[in-house]
């Protein structure tokens, strides 16, 4: 902004040497420029001013949500009761699908699908199959599909 100023007033300056009467048309002219370039100066200085601000204060922000995302994820990896979770990895969208280790020994037959693109992740039946596994995944879901075809 200084910068802007400086030049700004070393036109006013160089205008005034000039010995170009105000009262001449292309004294208005040149005076009307030279206060039209210092009004942008001055709302370019005060955006400047402006945008220092706004970064403090998303830094500050940043900073807060930092600390919360480090007390909350901390609090998720182990449970106050000492519940562990399962990480695996969707083979449709990559995204990290995180359950509880439950699951696994659960009676009843659970698949967790990924809630980004509902694509089955992990099936708890006897051979535990994940989607990292995915050559497994479909011989599950053909010798399925071919039980659901001899029940029709």
């Amino acid at each position: 902004m200084n910068d802007l100023k400086s030049k700004v007033a070393y036109l006013q300056g160089l205008s005034a040497g000039l010995d170009v009467s105000a009262e001449s048309k292309e004294g208005k002219l040149l005076q009307g420029i030279i206060e039209v370039l210092d009004e942008f100066a001055e709302s370019v200085g005060d955006l400047e001013e402006a945008q220092e601000q706004l970064e403090d204060y998303l830094d500050s922000i940043d900073e807060d949500l930092y600390h919360l995302e480090d007390e909350i994820y901390e609090s998720d990896d182990m449970d106050a009761c000492g519940e562990e979770y399962i990480e695996v990895d969707c083979p449709g969208c990559g995204e990290t699908v995180c359950f509880d280790a439950d699951i696994v020994d659960d009676d009843d037959v659970v698949e967790v699908t990924c809630p980004n693109c509902d694509e089955v992740v992990f099936i708890n039946d006897d051979t535990h199959q994940a989607a990292d596994e995915p050559e497994m995944l479909l011989g599950k879901v053909s010798s399925d599909a071919k039980d659901a075809d001899e029940d029709i």
